[in-house]
């Protein structure tokens, strides 16, 4: 996805820079401490405090990269509230098969995190659902091939 634009609501955004600013503000600074720590210990070659410490900095230094590609190759998602249409950034009331409806959002695959009730405009729900209007009724194949009717109660 390097050369795509990641869609980012401006939410998502946000706490990217947070967590971009806790990362090298810090994080980083806690790892040093670690690995000051580990090295005083002595030999490193049996030292697993050293080892975790190392495999924390590369994970930190990872993340800040990932972040900072996100950062230099997003577009913000604007929601056109006045649509009746779903589309990225809107929020949805959705039914699924016959449980009991629920408020969603639809969001860039980045920001997805189902325990927030954040759907992915990537998701088979979320492709199904883009573009459908109040009242209309999908069949969607999920991942786990199992059929689920998605009944869209509201458009927000």
């Amino acid at each position: 996805m390097e050369s795509n634009k990641y869609q980012l609501t401006l939410e998502g955004l946000e706490e990217l820079k947070s967590e971009l600013d806790k990362l090298k503000n810090t994080d980083r600074d806690k790892n040093l401490e670690a690995l000051k720590e580990a090295r005083a210990q002595g030999d490193l070659s049996e030292n697993a405090d050293y080892d975790a410490a190392r495999e924390d900095q590369a994970r930190i230094e990872g993340r800040i990269k990932e972040i900072e590609n996100i950062l230099k190759n997003y577009s913000l998602i604007k929601s056109n509230a006045r649509g009746k249409n779903i589309q990225i950034g809107r929020k949805v009331q959705l039914r699924l098969n016959d449980e009991k409806p629920v408020d969603y959002t639809i969001v860039g695959s980045l920001e997805a995190n189902p325990f927030k009730n954040r759907i992915s405009n990537e998701s088979p729900i979320g492709k199904a659902i883009i573009g459908a209007k109040e009242g209309d009724v999908k069949n969607v194949k999920t991942q786990s091939n199992k059929e689920v009717k998605v009944t869209i109660e509201k458009v927000y």
